[in-house]
């Protein structure tokens, strides 16, 4: 029986949900819930049993001291609560955790018992998946759904995947089979420079979440950090001869396959984003000067004496190539050549989090 005594009558509530693991390459999904509940100051509600989802040999608890008494925090999943003020409040009910080690679907149906009994009017699972994108331009996010009515009214694909999953993809059939609206945005990562944390990618997939929703996300610092990573990364890839020439290519192929959709609609979109910015009741994070484009990307200084950029020191990127994983990743659609996930590369760190397996040809995510 779930009880929810401590938890106040919601208003229109959606469940925003990610998970650490395969399925969040840069950790951008679960970056962009934390960001969401720090900036909220979500309230935790509710924590599913650690024992009954966890393999603590694969996701390890982390001992530490409060006072000089020692205590342990043990992996699991959070619900919190935050409600989102303006002309129309409304509810956001966060789901953030790691993706589980056995019963998938006892896990799923107690997330869905959450969301019954709060009222839950849709959920919207974050992943972000390893793919041959170019850091330089905008981070690709998709939208995609399992529902057909709801593609055709929020402008999303309806997903066709065929082929291994993650707690993402199964969670999203859960909704569907219990008649709950769900939607997975997916962001695309570089594969060539996916080692944590990915701040342009987290900014994507707010921005995306900011349309779906129709909210105004407050975005902080994370406009600063994601200049402060392109520049990183570009003076990492100007280093390198081999791999500026392979981000030459790939920026090649993407403006080449995206030339058509620089059409009015996308423009329009764009325009109307920059006009609930500029809103001067819109709070901190809010203004002009906070914004970044409806794909995360934000203009990035350079020294005009040089020509490049001033970076900090972000881990060098890893050699391109087909194998270069180290992210978790959403799947493959079956009609590509190489169908299923890459490599995984687990990390045994305190905060359970599984790097996951990579995705390097970027395709359409699962779910």
């Amino acid at each position: 029986m779930i009880e929810l005594e401590g938890v106040p009558e919601l208003i229109d509530p959606v469940m925003v949900a990610a998970f650490e693991g395969w399925n969040d390459a840069g950790d951008a999904a679960s970056t962009a819930v934390g960001h969401l509940d720090r900036e909220w100051k979500g309230e935790v509600f509710a924590a599913l049993d650690a024992e009954d989802y966890y393999d603590f040999q694969v996701n390890r608890p982390t001992v530490w001291l409060d006072g000089g008494v020692r205590k342990i925090t043990w992996p699991t999943t959070r619900l919190s609560v935050v409600r989102v003020g303006g002309d129309k409040p409304r509810d956001l009910v966060l789901v953030r955790g790691i993706e589980p080690s056995m019963r998938w679907r006892s896990f799923c149906n107690e997330l869905l018992g959450f969301a019954h009994e709060l009222g839950v009017e849709m959920v919207v699972i974050l992943g972000a998946l390893l793919g041959d994108t170019p850091h330089t331009r905008p981070v690709p996010v998709s939208g995609v759904t399992s529902d057909p009515d709801l593609a055709a009214t929020m402008d999303l694909e309806e997903t066709r995947y065929e082929g291994p999953t993650g707690i993402v993809g199964i969670l999203q059939e859960a909704c569907t089979h219990a008649g709950v609206p769900a939607v997975s945005l997916w962001a695309a990562v570089p594969h060539y420079v996916s080692q944590p944390p990915n701040p342009k990618a987290t900014l994507a997939l707010l921005n995306r979440l900011e349309d779906l929703l129709g909210l105004r996300i407050p975005l902080g610092e994370l406009p600063e950090d994601a200049r402060a990573w392109q520049i990183g990364v570009d003076q990492l890839a100007a280093e390198d001869s081999e791999v500026a020439e392979y981000v030459q290519t790939l920026e090649e192929a993407r403006d080449t396959a995206e030339l058509p959709e620089a059409s009015g609609e996308a423009i329009a979109r764009e325009f109307e984003r920059y006009l609930r910015r500029r809103d001067p009741g819109s709070g901190p994070g809010q203004a002009p000067g906070g914004h970044a484009t409806e794909s995360g990307d934000v203009p990035y200084l350079r020294d005009p004496s040089s020509g490049r950029t001033r970076p900090p020191k972000p881990q060098r990127p890893a050699e391109p190539g087909p194998d270069t994983g180290g992210g978790g990743s959403a799947e493959k659609k079956p009609s590509d050549d190489d169908a299923g996930p890459g490599t995984d590369s687990g990390s045994d760190s305190g905060s359970g989090s599984d790097s996951g397996s990579g995705s390097p040809d970027g395709d359409t995510p699962e779910n």
